[in-house]
């Protein structure tokens, strides 16, 4: 071997421990920098002509294993995820107070309760009329604060959903860039992990906000993909976009770099901004839907019992609600019997019409039944009432007045439809109104007159569970010639036109409709636009049915206590008519507590709540529902809980063995430093010699 080629070896293996130190310094010095990864050097026998000629350098790597590196990226992801539920769902509970508290919200029902009890027992105190009034006032107060406050929550949640997406975006550029970067250096024979690790901590980053696919590049840096494949960041970074609306799902697009086809629908399944998918789409929607149902079946309890019993003395007029109905429709589909009776001042009755909707008669003070159709219903009732009074039928909602200083009082009796009785059907004597359509128990069948206006049309999307649109259907309502509810149903659930490819809608016995979709895709179902009417100035499609959770959402604040009654509780319907009297003798008194004795067990009347949420279609009383879905609202807040600690506890996992991979270990860089120190100083010797070595061969030649 020449002094020359000693001479280049040992420089060679010179510039090689130079190049380690200057590695284990870096690494030494960064061992507490966050998202740093210690790097070796990459060395290699040099050959030249078959003959060792010292060492060479390939580069420099980061030190990584990607198995860990994916495990822990996945884990940090759920780890978002589940992190971001919980806060935003802990917040929702706590809007409902303490279990254990004076306020909780499901207790509120029986300090209703408890305050009509004090009122019948004192039928004649103003002052327990005002408490029992203040505490309906209350409950309905404390719903509509709730649901406002739910509704809070909701745009917060979109506004971080933004957020996020905006970050996203910036990271995916980030990324893209330092891909040009690390190429570069690859290219050049440069050190590239310093915009390696720059790159793995904006990786990190992005798989907290949404879970990615992520792959090497053969140039050097990553290709970073969408759970569907969708080209998010390589060569280029596509922009994602959030889509939302008040009315339906949001979900995430992605336009990529020069794409022609417009941005394309991706799938989220973990991150922080699945979490805060999960919660604006579907939980916090949820909670609304089962406080407005709960709500809903608190005030038509307390509505029935209400209808059924009548103030002293008798108001003037009884004024019903809209019900969206024409009146041959309403007055349709009743059974059993009720008795409107016209009483005076002292509440002695003047006159009785007794109806009877199943034989279809209406009878004046026990005579002869005069016969009656839904389309004559109004007519035959004024003509019964004669001169003592009139009835009046309005923007679907029915009246009934008495002439002069009389009043008007109606006994129930046996009389149904929808599970409410005539009086309550159509809000004649309502404790709780409503801003809106008050329960979607339209009372309508499949063969009554849909009576919406043909060729006005609802838009429906149809979306996977995730929130991802499948697909949008416009449905018009079906022409002229008397269509019924049958056929407009028929219309909703065609295959061509309407949602029968992915679901269909059914109209139960109480003339609710709902929407249930098909497996395997689930579908769920929302409202884009609606511009149907039933009649002039009627409800939509769905307002009428409180299709979407745009209606539903809404409908637990628009309940208070009817003006007048708030305005002056002794107008309260604490007694009931009693039509058993003799003749001459008040059928109504002013100490009859019977109807406040009802109101006060309304609580405890077996109810029939339609499913809302998570929450089943389930027949139990107030009281009960009230305690399950406390109990659901709690034990999805701690379950949230759970799956944050376990997700967290998996994460802490993932990323120590990550670290004791990626991590810096100084007795092992000082193990490193000292054999480098060794090396170099070898080398340094070995070059010594070699220039001793010239020098005495220059001086013997001279």
């Amino acid at each position: 071997m020449s002094l020359t080629i000693a001479l280049q070896t040992a420089a060679s293996g010179l510039q090689a421990a130079q190049a380690g130190l200057r590695a284990v310094s870096d690494n030494i010095a960064n061992v507490n920098t966050p998202g740093y990864v210690r790097k070796t050097i990459v060395q290699q026998q040099l050959v030249v002509d078959g003959q060792g000629a010292g060492v060479d350098v390939t580069g420099v790597q980061r030190v990584t294993d990607q198995y860990l590196q994916s495990a822990s990226m996945t884990a940090g992801s759920d780890a978002s995820r589940y992190d971001i539920y919980a806060q935003f769902l802990d917040n929702a509970q706590s809007l409902f107070g303490d279990p254990s508290g004076a306020n909780y919200f499901f207790g509120m029902p029986d300090d209703i309760s408890a305050a009509f009890s004090s009122a019948a027992d004192d039928p004649s105190s103003t002052l327990l009329r005002e408490q029992a009034v203040n505490k309906v006032s209350n409950f309905l107060s404390e719903a509509d604060r709730i649901n406002t406050q739910i509704s809070a929550l909701g745009s917060t949640v979109d506004t971080q959903i933004g957020s996020d997406v905006t970050q996203i975006n910036s990271l995916l550029q980030q990324i893209s860039k330092l891909n040009t970067d690390i190429t570069r250096a690859k290219i050049t024979g440069g050190d590239s992990s310093g915009s390696e690790n720059i790159q793995a901590q904006a990786l990190n980053t992005l798989s907290g906000l949404m879970n990615v696919k992520v792959s090497a590049r053969d140039t050097g840096g990553v290709t970073v993909r969408s759970t569907e494949g969708v080209l998010l960041a390589g060569d280029g970074a596509s922009t994602l976009s959030y889509n939302s609306s008040d009315t339906t799902p949001g979900y995430i697009t992605a336009t990529t770099p020069g794409a022609s086809s417009g941005p394309q629908t991706i799938t989220v399944n973990s991150g922080e901004v699945r979490g805060l998918l999960d919660l604006r789409n579907e939980k916090l929607p949820a909670i609304s839907d089962q406080m407005g149902e709960f709500v809903s079946r608190t005030a038509q309890q307390l509505n029935a019992a209400h209808n059924a019993s009548t103030a002293y003395p008798p108001p003037t007029t009884l004024s019903g609600r809209n019900t969206g109905l024409d009146l041959p429709t309403a007055a349709s589909g009743f059974t059993g019997q009720s008795t409107v009776a016209i009483t005076n001042s002292s509440g002695v009755v003047q006159r009785t019409v007794a109806i009877d909707f199943t034989a279809g008669t209406m009878s004046v003070n026990g005579g002869a039944g005069t016969a009656f159709t839904p389309s004559t219903f109004l007519a035959t009732l004024n003509a019964s009432l004669g001169a003592q009074g009139s009835a009046t039928f309005t923007n679907g909602a029915l009246s009934i007045s008495a002439t002069g200083t009389n009043g008007v009082a109606i006994d129930e009796g046996t009389s149904q439809k929808a599970g409410e009785g005539f009086s309550q059907f159509f809000g004649l004597n309502d404790l709780i109104s409503s801003s809106g359509v008050s329960t979607y128990d339209t009372g309508l069948a499949s063969t009554d007159a849909n009576g919406f206006t043909p060729g006005d049309t609802i838009k429906l999307r149809l979306s996977l569970p995730n929130g991802n649109p499948i697909r949008d259907v416009t449905v018009t309502v079906p022409p002229a010639g008397n269509p019924t509810v049958g056929d407009l149903v028929n219309a909703l659930n065609n295959s061509a036109s309407g949602v029968g490819l992915y679901g269909s809608f059914t109209l139960d016995a109480q003339g609710g409709l709902s929407f249930t979709g098909n497996p395997p895709q689930n579908a769920q179902l929302s409202i884009v636009q609606d511009t149907t009417q039933r009649g002039v100035g009627g409800p939509s499609i769905s307002q009428l049915f409180g299709l979407g959770s745009g209606q539903r959402s809404t409908r637990a604040g628009t309940y208070s206590v009817d003006p007048a009654v708030a305005a002056d509780p002794t107008k309260l319907a604490l007694g009931t008519l009693n039509l058993s009297v003799a003749a001459g003798q008040p059928a109504i008194s002013a100490g009859d507590g019977t109807g406040a004795q009802a109101l006060a067990q309304a609580e405890q009347s077996s109810t029939l709540f339609k499913a809302a949420g998570d929450l089943g279609a389930v027949n139990m009383t107030l009281a009960s529902y009230a305690a399950e879905l406390g109990g659901s609202i709690g034990r999805d807040a701690a379950t949230a809980g759970d799956q944050k600690t376990s997700a967290t506890a998996v994460q802490t996992e993932a990323n120590a063995r990550r670290q004791s991979v990626e991590g810096v270990n100084i007795d092992e860089e000082l193990v490193n430093l000292t054999t480098y120190q060794q090396a170099f100083s070898a080398n340094a010797r070995m070059i010594q010699a070699t220039k001793d070595m010239f020098d005495i061969l220059a001086n013997l030649i001279s």
